[in-house]
């Protein structure tokens, strides 16, 4: 029997359901466009699919002025994510990535919060022979952004490596499971022959359909005591349950998401709901499930209200959890007991097992190029030829120097101190827990800087941090160029979210392991603003905090900011 509270909400699909339900599984007009050398861009219906091939089409917004008095069209470029479970990458996979970077790209990496590289700045034609290159190197680029599950998140810190391994296989399960089954990737970038009377029906796509989801859908995995994939934050977050050393399941945690459009209160970001453990064994079911609910009940009418936190919030925790028990066709247990400590990385080296360690570099903005004075790039690419181990992104933009054999140590101390590796890392502890979104000049959303910015606005907060004797105290911060949330500013412990060019809402409060979000303190104001306000709040900090307190914690405490205890209160 149906639930009647089980409705999609009315009204007129949007123009990208459309586009997707003419696209022939993602196909569309693709694999013609990308041939037509008139123009560097391609028709805004494509672009939209080009998303579920893990890219966008972007242009230089710094050149934009220029090239319109000039009357040429746009500096177009694409933006390419690879698909990277879990964040772990072999050094000749880090070898492709940084030749293609330097080749076809801008000269730099960037990796993500997501786990994984993203390049900028390929030209429409190379970009057929950048995606062949990636899947030569056993990685691609499919379902990296789009309607769909995207990156699979997997706890990284070094500290848990007994357990890692276990953990970063279910990441890689979860995303391969759930990946799109249409072949127009394979046919649009790697010459793949369609099947010649291969009957077109929704068979194509068993779990996604037609229209596949109505917005994006993110899952990651994390392992108490360390939250540093926010799990909270994901739509389907798992939290790995550790007893007598073995993985016995996980709690199910639905409904986050960052996202959220300035001025209107229907939108807001999110934190996930634990609604029950499942064992291992079950997982891929569960988040087979958890998709299709959000494939039935997803607002495809209004895309700022599609993602599935909304669709939880709407229907309510215990009629998406009831739902989801029918269609699984039995019951999830009692959630376990769990405690998160941080979000962060732990930086430097850590011993690990079998006479292996793990090198955990901060990068920050998670830019890899080389800079002036830093050759970042150069030095991880004579790091790259010479490592047995792996790499790992973490969630925070920073980077794993993972499994380093003992013989091979001490050469690649030799290659970290020889480029400044090791000097790059005598940084504070709010600068070590800050991170920033790719804004301008790349992104199309961005109303203001934030990669390019932060370290500049960083090197002053220190200054305040210092006087204050606060150079060695873990704040997080967070700074995006708009309100999309690809930093994960609700939940910074100090979060800046862009609003015009130079121009900042200031949001406080969140908690340092990810479980509560931030609440605006300040609107629209600049960086002489954002430094007259911390140099109030953290003398107040330094003088009253409690022991062990975090700043988060403090200014809720102290009556600075008022906690937000849902999502739905966010703009209270």
């Amino acid at each position: 029997m149906s639930n009647p509270k089980l409705k999609a909400p009315e009204g007129k699909p949007s123009d990208v359901e459309r586009i997707k339900d003419e696209s022939n599984y993602l196909r569309g007009t693709l694999k013609e466009v990308m041939l037509d050398r008139i123009s560097a861009g391609i028709p805004d219906d494509d672009n939209r699919l080009m998303k579920h091939h893990g890219s966008y089409l972007q242009d230089n917004r710094d050149l934009r002025t220029e090239r319109q008095k000039q009357k040429l069209e746009p500096a177009y470029q694409f933006m390419l994510r690879v698909r990277l479970p879990g964040g772990v990458a072999t050094p000749s996979q880090w070898l492709t990535m940084d030749q293609l970077g330097n080749q076809y790209g801008n000269g730099t990496l960037k990796l993500t919060t997501r786990q994984t590289f993203q390049m900028h700045g390929i030209l429409k034609w190379n970009m057929k022979s950048t995606i062949q290159a990636i899947h030569a190197s056993l990685m691609d680029t499919i379902a990296a952004c789009g309607d769909v599950n995207r990156n699979v998140l997997c706890v990284s810190n070094p500290y848990q490596s007994e357990i890692h391994s276990e953990v970063y296989e279910w990441s890689k399960k979860l995303s391969e499971y759930l990946l799109p089954k249409t072949r127009a990737y394979h046919e649009i970038w790697l010459d793949e022959e369609k099947v010649a009377g291969t009957p077109e029906t929704e068979e194509v796509e068993p779990m996604y359909g037609p229209l596949y989801l109505p917005r994006k859908f993110k899952i990651g995995i994390a392992l108490p005591p360390s939250n540093d994939i926010d799990v909270f934050s994901q739509d389907l977050g798992l939290i790995a349950v550790v007893e007598d050393g073995n993985l016995t399941g996980f709690n199910i945690a639905i409904g986050g998401g960052m996202g959220m459009s300035h001025g209107d209160k229907e939108t807001y970001p999110q934190l996930a709901k634990v609604i029950g453990f499942c064992t291992p064994d079950q997982i891929l079911e569960v988040a087979e499930k958890i998709i299709t609910i959000q494939r039935d009940y997803g607002n495809r009418s209004k895309r700022k209200n599609a993602r599935f936190k909304y669709t939880v919030d709407r229907l309510g925790v215990e009629t998406v959890k009831e739902e989801l028990e029918n269609r699984l066709g039995w019951n999830l247990s009692e959630a376990r007991d769990f405690s998160f400590e941080d979000n962060g990385d732990r930086y430097g080296w850590v011993e690990g097992l079998q006479g292996l360690s793990h090198f955990t570099l901060f990068i920050e903005g998670g830019r890899v190029t080389d800079f002036e004075n830093y050759k970042l790039m150069t030095g991880l690419r004579e790091i790259a030829k010479v490592h047995t181990g792996e790499f790992r992104l973490t969630a925070n933009q920073n980077l794993i120097i993972a499994n380093v054999a003992e013989e091979k140590k001490q050469e690649i101390i030799n290659l970290l101190e020889q480029y400044g590796m090791l000097d790059s890392q005598n940084v504070s502890a709010i600068r070590r827990n800050s991170m920033a979104c790719v804004a301008l000049p790349t992104c199309g959303l961005a109303m203001a800087e934030a990669e390019r910015y932060l370290p500049e606005l960083m090197d002053k907060i220190d200054l305040i941090a210092d006087e204050n004797g606060l150079r060695n105290k873990e704040i997080t911060v967070r700074m995006t160029g708009c309100p999309n949330g690809c930093a994960r500013h609700a939940l910074g412990e100090i979060g800046f979210i862009g609003k015009a060019p130079g121009k900042y809402n200031m949001y406080l409060g969140s908690a340092f392991d990810g479980s509560r979000l931030s609440k605006m303190y300040r609107e629209n104001i600049g960086e002489e603003e954002i430094l007259k306000e911390l140099s109030v709040l953290f003398p107040k900090y330094a003088k009253e905090r409690l022991e062990g307190e975090h700043f988060g914690d403090f200014v809720v405490r102290s009556g600075i900011i008022e906690a937000t205890t849902d999502g739905t209160n966010f703009h209270q």
